[in-house]
């Protein structure tokens, strides 16, 4: 194990480095890195024979492990690219430390060296997950042509044709929701508009801002609104009567444009010295204005030319 110094010193550095805000995996993921590369040159130090170690010392030495890895990581996969293949193998990893200037013969007897620490197994942290890229259409596959550890096609998104407009929701459940909704949705704020603006009465005494209702105004006449017709109401009714009037008047004038008949010089003989023709309606001073109270009026057969 560790010298307790310098394992004090490396979790030292440790939390230090973790008090920081290390919020996105990927910050977690380096972060337990940089701690086991830590714990591994804390071991070499107490091999080597020291007791302690200062902060900054156990800093730069796991900076210079770090770059020291790195750099074989990098040359080894430019010798593995180098001969088309994508994946180093163990003699890309020789050829490396070869020409990094490592004496590879060396690494059998240092393996098996008798002073040499075991360190527990880091726990195992989860890769960073790369955000997935707009995602339309399949993915192609190589050609039997094209050998398999070339790189895969780029995403279709980027060079077929991407609708970005929704098509109308013409489902009737749904249609009919939506529809509904907004209908709750403006008699709520109807509901609260008229609360606010008008008179309240509230259920609590103590707080009158709780659950604010509409007040209810009294009337003298409770059944007046009952009986009296509505506004929509009234305007069909004036609808129909103006359908009613001009049909008459239409009919009227048909029957008036006739002068070919023999009989008309007997009816107009027959007419008063006045010359006015006694109408059967009743004057408009009579029309009772309440729809409700009006005599019954059959509706008219139209018989077909």
């Amino acid at each position: 194990m560790a010298d307790p110094a310098v394992s004090s010193g490396a979790s030292l550095n440790a939390g230090g480095r973790g008090s920081k805000a290390a919020t996105s995996p990927a910050e977690n993921y380096y972060l337990a890195r940089r701690r086991t590369l830590q714990v591994v040159v804390s071991a070499l130090l107490t091999e080597c024979g020291f007791e302690s170690a200062e902060k900054a010392a156990v800093e730069t030495l796991t900076e210079m492990m770090q770059s020291y890895i790195t750099e074989i990581g990098r040359c080894a996969k430019a010798y593995c690219e180098h001969t088309a293949r994508s994946v180093p193998t163990l003699p890309d990893t020789v050829v490396t430390l070869i020409e990094m200037g490592f004496n590879v013969d060396t690494l059998p007897v240092y393996a098996k060296r008798s002073q040499r620490m075991v360190i527990t197994a880091p726990p195992v942290t989860n890769a960073p997950v790369t955000p997935k890229s707009l995602s339309a259409g399949q993915k192609r596959t190589h050609p039997p042509h094209i050998p398999a550890h070339f790189p895969e096609f780029p995403d279709p998104h980027s060079y077929i044709k991407t609708p970005t407009f929704r098509e109308p929701v013409s489902d009737y459940q749904v249609v009919r929701e939506k529809a509904a909704t907004q209908r709750r949705d403006v008699e709520r704020a109807l509901t609260r508009f008229m609360a606010k603006t008008g008179e309240t009465q509230s259920l609590f005494k103590d707080d009158i801002s709780a659950f604010p209702l509409i007040a209810a105004r009294p009337s003298t006449i409770p059944y007046l609104s009952a009986l009296l017709p509505s506004e929509l109401e009234l305007q069909t009714l004036e609808e129909t009567d103006s359908s009613e009037q001009d049909d008459q008047t239409d009919s009227e004038n048909t029957t008036g444009n006739i002068t070919d008949d023999p009989g008309a010089d007997k009816e107009n003989s027959m007419l008063p010295p006045s010359g006015v023709v006694p109408s059967a309606k009743t004057s408009e001073d009579n029309v009772i204005d309440n729809p409700y109270l009006r005599p019954v009026k059959k509706p008219k057969v139209r018989r077909k030319k």
